[in-house]
């Protein structure tokens, strides 16, 4: 719509969080050093809490990036809806704790083993429970003897707790004192300030492509800053909106007028949204009255002839419709959440997590895992490739940086209604659908805000490695594998010069072009998500791919 109009690359302002936008406002710094300081003080819990569309999640995942895997061990649970027992088997499950138990005793003995090993190596194991404010009164008391398991001198578990303001209004029940004590840091994010709210929207205007000047007038943003209340969420809205709005208007600049414009249509889409239940109450009423006088008056007559109308209008509809264009069905809500639940509810865990594994392998060609291997889901799928040529890329992230490297995927997913995690292929895109394996009943896509529903966030890739490069490909190496990755930069049309076998200043620069130009951290380094996006952007390797099956 609006993307080139404006010279962007991609949609500023989407409501999924993406790691390249992060905005950390004066609010979200200080909730950061709140979070860190418990942590490294090892305070042992430690609340954050703020309006929904605050920011708490962007919070939450920056601490998570910051604390060092060499020094640091954790995890993050945002599926709420678990039982006591539900909830040990999940972070054992984050922190790969091996166990075969069912009890959550020999859970919890499980745990407290992993905690003190990694107590003894100097490491501090941080675990985050986000929306805790769904969290029943049960598992809350489970989360409070996990918190007990420490040493004569060291709590062995930081836990955060990120929730709504209504979490605040639970931990003050009676019932809830004994956790409430405990929490010795406690900090409410507030929304950003108007003066935030302009450097969080030039940041994203600017990090989406665009760079030349303002692009919002400062009344324009007023206007923004006084619908949004300064919360990062509404501020995405709006922003959306109101550029559609200028767009339809061919205004090369956002004014007041338009911004105006655009907020008045978000409030009466939801103003119209919320009359349409109470509209529909009197006409269904009347409908009701229709129907039973016309029973009444007409009997089995009435009925007979309703069904046969019924009857005929349905043929007409299936003669109509096209076998080759017809769209799925709209399964939506709790419906669709039942049907994913009752199809990937078939299979264990193992069992789903082979399948997925076996479904994007074949788009590599390559021989699938039988069902009577030795398959284990979180590190099985690494083992399986070694014998295959592949490797095993671990994504973790969202739903739109998966989308950019545009590999087929395993998907890790979160069934509240079933123990344990269940897995999906990723198989493609069309028409803004992401194309899924093994499709539900009537269903063989997934929109973007459905997925995200069940997505855990972490995903498994299968790629390619042809040329050998991944190792050793740092900043000051030499050798051959330098000259192939020059070469390969070349290909891409981001470098220029001969190939020395140096990774020199010229080979980080191009290095960090590339990653610009595809949208990834521009760190310099060559890592597996980069490589993977340098064989597919040159012609001659065989990729498979989202948008075009296979290359």
């Amino acid at each position: 719509m609006y993307i080139d109009f404006y010279g962007f690359r991609e949609k500023p302002f989407n409501l999924t969080p993406d790691p390249r936008f992060i905005f950390l406002s004066k609010n979200h710094r200080e909730a950061f050093a709140h979070l860190l300081y418990g942590i490294k003080s090892r305070a042992g819990f430690i609340l954050l809490t703020g309006e929904v569309g605050s920011g708490k999640t962007t919070v939450i995942r920056s601490l998570l990036t910051q604390l060092d895997p060499d020094h640091y061990r954790t995890a993050l649970i945002f599926n709420p809806y678990l039982s006591p027992t539900e909830l040990i088997h999940n972070i054992n499950r984050e922190f790969a704790v091996q166990t075969d138990a069912s009890v959550s005793l020999s859970l919890l003995d499980s745990l407290n083993s992993f905690l003190l090993q990694q107590n003894s190596e100097g490491r501090t194991v941080v675990l985050v429970i986000d929306e805790a404010q769904n969290l029943e009164a049960a598992v809350l008391e489970q989360i409070r003897l996990i918190s007990n398991l420490e040493t004569d001198r060291d709590k062995l578990i930081q836990i955060v707790l990120s929730g709504q303001p209504e979490l605040t209004q639970i931990l003050k029940k009676k019932e809830m004192r004994q956790l409430s004590q405990r929490i010795t840091v406690r900090h409410h994010l507030q929304p950003m300030d108007f003066e935030d709210a302009v450097a969080y929207v030039n940041h994203r205007v600017k990090v989406a492509g665009r760079r030349d000047g303002v692009l919002f007038s400062k009344r324009a943003l007023r206007h923004i800053y006084s619908y949004s209340r300064g919360l990062p969420r509404l501020i995405n809205a709006a922003c959306d909106r109101v550029l559609l709005a200028g767009y339809s208007k061919d205004a090369a600049k956002i004014s007041s007028g338009i911004a105006g414009t655009g907020i008045k249509d978000m409030k009466e889409d939801s103003a119209s949204s919320r009359k349409w239940p109470f509209i529909l109450i009197p006409i269904f009423a009347i409908l009701v009255v229709l129907v039973a006088a016309g029973i009444y008056f007409r009997g089995d007559d009435f009925i007979r002839q309703f069904i046969e109308s019924r009857n005929v209008q349905k043929t007409e509809e299936k003669t109509k419709e096209d076998p080759v264009t017809r769209k799925d069905p709209v399964i939506t809500g709790e419906e669709l959440s039942r049907a994913m639940a009752a199809e990937l509810g078939i299979f264990s865990e193992t069992e789903s997590a082979r399948r997925a594994f076996n479904t994007v392998a074949s788009f590599w060609n390559v021989p699938p895992i039988s069902e009577d291997s030795d398959f284990n889901p979180f590190n099985g799928m690494e083992l399986s490739t070694l014998a295959k040529d592949l490797r095993v890329y671990r994504f973790s992230g969202n739903l739109g940086g998966l989308l950019r490297i545009d590999y087929p995927a395993v998907l890790e997913l979160n069934m509240p209604a079933i123990p344990g995690k269940r897995f999906l292929s990723l198989v493609g895109m069309e028409d803004e659908q992401l194309l899924i394996d093994p499709p539900f009943p009537g269903k063989r896509s997934l929109s973007f805000t459905e997925l995200e529903k069940h997505w855990s966030g972490h995903s498994f890739l299968l790629w390619k490695d042809p040329l050998n490069l991944l190792t050793d490909l740092l900043p000051g190496s030499k050798g051959d594998r330098i000259k192939r990755l020059q070469d390969l930069l070349r290909e891409a049309g981001v470098y220029s010069r001969p190939s020395t076998g140096v990774y020199d200043s010229h080979t980080v620069s191009a290095v960090k072009e590339f990653q610009s130009l595809k949208g990834i951290e521009q760190d310099g380094i060559v890592g597996g998500q980069t490589l993977m996006l340098l064989y597919r952007s040159i012609g001659r390797f065989e990729v498979p791919g989202l948008t075009g099956g296979r290359e």
